[in-house]
Parts: C-alpha cells; sequence; structure tokens
C-alpha cells in the first residue's frame, strides 16, 4: 500500500508542475485518438528550448507571439546572414511586430549564425561561420555564435525553394528524437528534405505539417530587419506526420482494421512533437489548432490549389490580388487551371475511399475558393509576385510544380500548370537578369533554343 501511494503522489506532483498536460494515466497511446495523441502529456525531460530557422515576416510574427505567452519557452532565432547577426547585436535586440495600429516590441530572443555548408560535387565538404564581416567593418566575434548544440524543437519558415540547404547547415544538430515543424507555403517540401537530407527513416526526424493563414509583411520604407506588419489575422492548422512512410498523408486506420494496417501505426507520438504541438496551440495571436493527417492533408491542398491560381496569376499580371475578380477571360484561365488541379487531387491514392472526396474538390468547389480568397485578399500583394518583384526565387515548383508532379505519377499531364509554372519562373528569371544587369550566357541561349 505504501508503495501505491508514494507512486500517486509523483504523478500528483508531475501533473501539478505542468498544468496545462494531460493526467498521467492517458499518456498510454494505445487507448487514444489521434487527437489525443497529439495532446497527450509529455515528460518533463523534454528540452524547452525552440529555434527557428527562418527570419522572415512569419518567422518574425511566430517568434514575438510565442515569447508572449504565460511561461514562455526559451526562443533561439538562427541567422542566414552575419549581416542580420551584427544589426541584432548594434540594435535593439528586440522584435516589433505592428497590430491594430500599434507597435508592440519583445526582446528576450537568444541567436545563433548559420553554418556554411559548403559542398563538392554534391558532398558534403565542411561546414564555417558564414560571411565573415569586410575588413572595414567592426568584426563580431563571430565564432561565439555558432552552436554544435543539439536541436530539439525547430520551427521553419523560410521559403520552400531554399528549405534543403537552410536544413543542411544544422542537419547534424537534429536527431530522431528531434521535430521539425514546417509552416510554408507548397507541398512536397518534406519529401524533398527527406530524400536529400535524411534517407534513413531510422535516424529521421519528426515531422509537423503546418498550413498558416496569417498575413504579415514587412513596409519596404522600414529599414529595421526585425519589424513586420501583422497585415491579417488569421490561424494555423497543425498535424504531426506519422513516421511509417506507408502512412504518411494517411488517417489513422479505423478500430476494425486489419492486423497488418494496426501494426504500422506508430505507437507514440515523440515527445518533442507533443512538447511542439501543445507550445503553438497555447499561444492565442497564432490561433493554432491540431488535425489528423488526413485532414490537414485535404486543407493543404485546398491552399495549395488557391496558391496554385492567385499567386501565379497576379505575378504574370504585376497587380493586387482583386485584379482576378469580375475578369471574364481571366476566369476562364483560372477554369482550366482547376479543371487539371481537381482531376489530380481526386485520383490521389491517399485520398482513395474518402467520403465526400468528389464535392469537396470539385472544380466548382474549388473556384467558389479561389474566387473567395482572392476577394478576401483583393487589396494584398501575394508572395510570388513579391518575390519576383525582388528579384527572388519564387516557390512555384512547389505550388503548380506539385500539381504537375503527382499528375505525371497519375499519368496525367498537367499542360496548363505546366505552362504557367514554366512562364513564373521565365519572368523571374528576366527580372533577375534586369536587376543585376547580367545578360543570359551563350550556354542559356543554346538551352533554351533546344528546348532544355
Amino acid at each position: 500500500m505504501a508503495a501505491k501511494q508514494g507512486d500517486g503522489s509523483e504523478a500528483l506532483v508531475e501533473q501539478e508542475a505542468a498544468p496545462d498536460t494531460q493526467p498521467a494515466e492517458y499518456s498510454d497511446d494505445e487507448h487514444l485518438s489521434a487527437i489525443d495523441k497529439q495532446y497527450a502529456a509529455t515528460s518533463s525531460a523534454v528540452p524547452r528550448r525552440i529555434h527557428i530557422l527562418g527570419t522572415g515576416s512569419i518567422g518574425k510574427l511566430v517568434a514575438h507571439a510565442l515569447r508572449g505567452i504565460a511561461k514562455p519557452p526559451p526562443i533561439t532565432l538562427i541567422f542566414h546572414r552575419y549581416q542580420l547577426l551584427k544589426a541584432w547585436q548594434e540594435g535593439k535586440q528586440e522584435i516589433t511586430i505592428h497590430d491594430d495600429g500599434h507597435d508592440i516590441p519583445r526582446s528576450g530572443f537568444d541567436v545563433e549564425l548559420m553554418q556554411e555548408v559548403r559542398k563538392q560535387h554534391g558532398s558534403q565538404q565542411g561546414q564555417q561561420p558564414q560571411q565573415e564581416p569586410p575588413a572595414d567593418a567592426s568584426p563580431l566575434p563571430s565564432q561565439s555564435f555558432v552552436s554544435d548544440e543539439p536541436i530539439y524543437n525547430l520551427i521553419v519558415t523560410t521559403k520552400a525553394a531554399i528549405t534543403v540547404p537552410a536544413l543542411s547547415a544544422v542537419k547534424h544538430r537534429i536527431g530522431p528524437t528531434s521535430t521539425i515543424c514546417f509552416l510554408q507555403n507548397g507541398m512536397g517540401i518534406i519529401d524533398e528534405v527527406n530524400a536529400k537530407l535524411f534517407p534513413d527513416e531510422d535516424s529521421r526526424p519528426n515531422y509537423i505539417q503546418g498550413i498558416l493563414t496569417h498575413g504579415a509583411n514587412v513596409p519596404p520604407e522600414k529599414k529595421d530587419p526585425f519589424y513586420a506588419v501583422h497585415a491579417g489575422h488569421g490561424s494555423i492548422a497543425l498535424g504531426l506526420l506519422p513516421r511509417a512512410k506507408s502512412t504518411a498523408n494517411k488517417s489513422e486506420a479505423a478500430d476494425d482494421a486489419p492486423k497488418d494496417e494496426k501494426d504500422i501505426r506508430p505507437k507514440q507520438w515523440a515527445a518533442t512533437s507533443r512538447y511542439l504541438l501543445r507550445t503553438l496551440t497555447r499561444c492565442p495571436v497564432l490561433c493554432a489548432v491540431g488535425f489528423t493527417p488526413t485532414e490537414l492533408l485535404q486543407q493543404q491542398l485546398e491552399k495549395l490549389v488557391a496558391n496554385s491560381v492567385v499567386n501565379p496569376l497576379t505575378a504574370l499580371l504585376d497587380n493586387r490580388n482583386g485584379a482576378l475578380l469580375y475578369n471574364f477571360a481571366l476566369t476562364r484561365t483560372m477554369r482550366l487551371l482547376l479543371a487539371e488541379t481537381s482531376h489530380v487531387i481526386t485520383h490521389l491514392p491517399e485520398l482513395r475511399g474518402l467520403p465526400g472526396l468528389e464535392q469537396r474538390f470539385s472544380t466548382e468547389r474549388l473556384e467558389t475558393l479561389v474566387v473567395g480568397v482572392a476577394n478576401k485578399t483583393k487589396d494584398n500583394i501575394s508572395s510570388m509576385l513579391a518575390d519576383v518583384r525582388a528579384g527572388r526565387k519564387t516557390e512555384i515548383e512547389y505550388i503548380n510544380g506539385y500539381i504537375v508532379k503527382r499528375g505525371e505519377e497519375l499519368g496525367v499531364k498537367c499542360l496548363v500548370n505546366y505552362a504557367i509554372m514554366q512562364t513564373v519562373i521565365g519572368k523571374a528569371q528576366m527580372l533577375q537578369r534586369e536587376t543585376r544587369g547580367e545578360v543570359a550566357t551563350e550556354e542559356e541561349k543554346g538551352r533554351a533554343l533546344r528546348g532544355d
């Protein structure tokens, strides 16, 4: 009897120490639903520090929001350029978010300088601090800001196109007990990360996929690199992705599922995954909510559909989102894109057999969805248009390119999506050359003539 009393008191102490977790008896994942597993109690030994890779508008918004909760976790910002580190050290060392007419500064962040990964013939050659200061500048001890400490909780907010290069700089600090939360546009990013950085499933980290509908931007007149405007309040849909390949992007098996299907379920969610999910969902500004993998996948596809129409068309037209409204010629183009996308999505193997799939992703409903997004954000400039104007690489290959790729897997040629994608890539390259004062090389001209 004495031993039982001791066990009970220890459980009570652990529960009091973590008031926002569920009681200890709910930690047995075998008896929990998919949603309950995400919110199950975590061990007090889980490291609380959260690293944020990507300090753009969304990265600053997320970091700022996390520092605003009760008992905030330690947060480390990973800078990819020495100039950012220098600006941070010489500035106020705080992030300011403009929201509802007010500037809200928050401090208390730690910072690191990303290590540079040099590659030769595709293999990693070594790491060193990024971009040493010019000779005439007052140098900072950049080596002291470089860390090799393990990363257990990582939030990635970089552009999709640079995710793999950015993660390669911290790959050696990520292990199978770590969790990476992706808050980005586009799809297919995790597949690329697995193929290029974590091909071994046993040593692969855990993943949380996020769908973010908040709007944030940096006004062009602002010179402060740690300032952003929270232009549109939205939400974040989060979901833990199963580790098993055969269950990725699929729903949890039903209770009466065959035995071999039950056996491939993950026995338990990683402690860092539950901690990171719980921390994000208790942040009121972010309005984060957890979903099952299948529901999250469908929401991802809905956002992908909206982005595959609004982003490339506004980038090509060089106009705000509202320019797509009340223009029948553009409506025809929109319908051609959506017809292809609808056909691909409704035939994806991971969604096969879901009730209401044909109705949810019908061309008519997708058109209503896209028009609603364009109308709601009619005064905004899409992120793809902003990238094209700034001479940056766009995320088109992870948006329309993802539709083209999945179509090829199904034997469907998505000609309209492919044409739109190549046109956006061509315009971006044209503007990049104009910005840099460059001209096409003979090799590039030859590839263009050959159609390579």
